[in-house]
């Protein structure tokens, strides 16, 4: 199929950048909505190219990386996959899409001659060699905003309405989808493995890195400028489904009481249970460290930077893990300036530059309790 795409590609752009009338080739953004999946449920864009003189009707993704790369668990993790512009025909773009229960929005852009070659000579040189390889950024550089950039570029178009309320940070627009997705447990790893950088306000423009919020601006543009010829709808029957996941705060709370009830009681059974219950906390938490370090400093993902989640999943538990084992005469020093620390961080919680997830308040002032029972443990 790859070979019937490339001798329409070649024989599409030669006709493109040589006929005087494009009257008969259209251009149009596609929006696919949430599936159910964490790969899926922030949606997806794509551009259609359909010429009806040649019978084309292709779709161009810039969402598209290789399963076969190789190290490619390693490079998706350290953030050094190469993503690339990809084609498809639209009869298997939709039918994928339709049969996972996922809408597919069209909107029809009305485009002069001229704006119609130069999307499509911008598209013909990103599937040149080289050129069609990008590093993603799930914020700021990935199948959406690529849409945006090209619109930008060779249209008219711009982002000069406000999508979002005022003071929204990208944590916040990520909120959205995750809650309406009822993905409590995956929005858990994100606000552990994002840090600060995501809590800003998000620009207008910035807004647009989700798929349907690029679909609102094109919409808000029209609205003043005849950019949108028409809008069609693809509507499938939905597939998706809420998952009833546990509720991370309720099981991290009911952690925390069962924590309390054996800090409070004194039977030498209790304080015991507790103790080698704190230890593996203590491990739990250092291992939490240092991937938390890993990411911030091991990989490309801008986002896992300044991460304050580390005041909490201190990596140097590793070390008190270590003192516990070995029973050290230090084992008390380290676990009364943690205990402090963690009181501190406790007091701090709400207005530190970072948004935390609030299941981890619990955990925390579990951590809390079980570094100060390790202390008073003979």
């Amino acid at each position: 199929m790859k070979k019937y795409l490339f001798i329409l590609t070649f024989i599409f752009s030669t006709f493109i950048f040589s006929q005087t009338d494009s009257s008969k080739l259209q251009i149009s953004v596609l929006t696919c909505s949430p599936g159910n999946e964490l790969y899926s449920i922030f949606g997806h864009t794509a551009l259609r190219v359909i010429d009806s003189t040649y019978g084309i009707d292709i779709v161009y993704n810039y969402g598209t990386f290789d399963f076969n790369d190789p190290n490619f668990l390693m490079k998706f993790t350290r953030g050094k996959l190469d993503y690339f512009l990809s084609q498809e025909y639209t009869s298997d773009f939709f039918a994928n899409y339709l049969y996972e229960g996922r809408t597919i929005t069209e909107q029809v852009l009305e485009l002069s001659s001229q704006q119609k070659k130069d999307i499509l000579q911008t598209l013909i040189k990103n599937l040149d060699g080289n050129n069609k390889f990008y590093k993603y950024d799930f914020l700021f550089d990935n199948c959406t905003t690529r849409i945006r950039d090209l619109l930008k570029k060779n249209t008219a178009f711009s982002c000069n309405t406000s999508l979002v309320k005022p003071n929204t940070t990208f944590r916040n627009m990520l909120y959205q989808y995750l809650d309406s997705g009822n993905m409590s447990w995956s929005k858990l790893g994100i606000d552990f493995l994002l840090g600060s950088k995501i809590d800003r306000k998000v620009s207008i423009e910035e807004s647009t890195f989700l798929p349907d919020y690029l679909m609102f601006a094109i919409d808000s543009f029209n609205s003043k400028n005849q950019f949108i010829n028409n809008r069609k709808i693809y509507p499938a029957t939905s597939l998706i489904t809420s998952s009833k996941n546990n509720q991370p705060l309720l099981v991290f709370s009911i952690v925390l009481l069962i924590v309390a009830v054996l800090y409070f009681l004194y039977q030498p059974k209790a304080q015991n249970i507790l103790y080698k219950l704190s230890a593996t906390l203590v491990l739990i938490t250092g291992l939490l460290g240092l991937v938390l370090l890993f990411m911030w400093f091991g990989t490309d993902h801008k986002s896992c930077a300044n991460n304050y989640n580390l005041l909490w999943a201190l990596p140097t538990n590793i070390i008190g893990f270590y003192l516990i084992l070995k029973k050290s005469k230090h084992k008390n020093i380290y676990f009364h300036v943690v205990t402090i620390l963690t009181f501190i961080v406790l007091c701090l919680w709400f207005v530190l530059p970072q948004q935390f997830n609030i299941a981890f308040l619990p955990f925390t002032l579990c951590l809390g309790f079980c570094y100060n029972s390790i202390t008073r443990h003979s």
